[in-house]
């Protein structure tokens, strides 16, 4: 078998920074992995997390689109062996020296990206999952391949995960004017987009919509619990195990402190399970 490439340790050091400040669940989940591909890891997450950085930094969906194609010009130089002066570049052509990711899967996950910029809403609870599978779930999935584990263990946990994270973002979604929840649920509760966002923190259909999706996320946790053991790709599919922590905490309004979510982390890590 060939060496893996190595990552510069100060090159290294600083995506770890970085996706310990910008995402602290992955971040503490990738420690959990084989110290030599930590870095790999730490490249994927980084460049994620400056895709998802973008729709968070912009308000035209035009020049979400323009940062977006020019992460997808990073990646394309990176896999060229040629990469910019960025440190997630030099990650990424890294990465790509490694053999386990393709520049194809890299701009799929730019393309998904899009929906947040955008003005687009999801029909139904299907077309959101999709977007999840196409962006969490694919960082997700190629994690568990950089870990040398199997992708498709990682569906129902990154669904999960992907569900969790988006109730408990739904606040800074609606200040933006954003909406993630599916319409179909929304008219179920008899309540517009536009009358979603300004509903107070009382509100029951505010309540009745938190509710289904968190049943939702409960039932691919469950089902993410009840599949084999990852094996190798346990740490790619770590952050799943905070699910039941965030999903508890929802009705209180407070974040999990960083020690439970360790905590979690960890418990999982010893049962090499979610």
């Amino acid at each position: 078998m060939d060496a893996v490439p190595a990552i510069d340790a100060a090159l290294a050091n600083r995506l770890a920074v970085s996706v310990r400040a910008a995402d602290p669940d992955r971040y503490f989940s990738a420690l959990f992995a084989p110290a030599a591909l930590r870095p790999f890891l730490f490249v994927l997450y980084a460049f994620n997390a400056e895709l998802a950085r973008v729709a968070q930094t912009v308000r035209e969906p035009m020049l979400g689109a323009i940062r977006l194609e020019w992460w997808r010009e990073t990646a394309e130089g990176a896999a060229k062996g040629k990469p910019r002066n960025h440190d997630v570049a030099k990650g990424l052509a890294a990465l790509f020296a490694q053999k386990t990711i393709t520049l194809a899967e890299l701009e799929a996950l730019i393309a998904a990206r899009a929906f947040d910029s955008s003005a687009d809403r999801f029909a139904d609870f299907a077309a959101l999952e999709n977007y999840i599978d196409a962006t969490g779930g694919a960082v997700m999935r190629l994690a568990a391949r950089i870990l040398g584990g199997n992708p498709a263990l990682t569906a129902q946990a990154a669904r999960a995960y992907g569900l969790t994270g988006l109730l408990r973002s739904l606040p800074f979604h609606n200040s933006r004017h954003k909406l993630y929840l599916p319409l179909d649920l929304l008219s179920a509760l008899h309540v517009s987009a536009e009358e979603f966002f300004h509903l107070e923190k009382d509100d029951p259909r505010l309540a009745a919509a938190t509710r289904q999706v968190s049943l939702k996320a409960r039932d691919h946790f469950l089902a993410a619990r009840a599949a084999p053991k990852p094996g190798p790709a346990l740490a790619a599919i770590l952050p799943a195990a905070l699910v039941p922590v965030y999903l508890r905490k929802l009705t209180t309004g407070r974040d999990v402190p960083i020690h439970r979510r360790q905590m979690a982390l960890l418990s999982a890590a010893m049962k090499r399970r979610l």
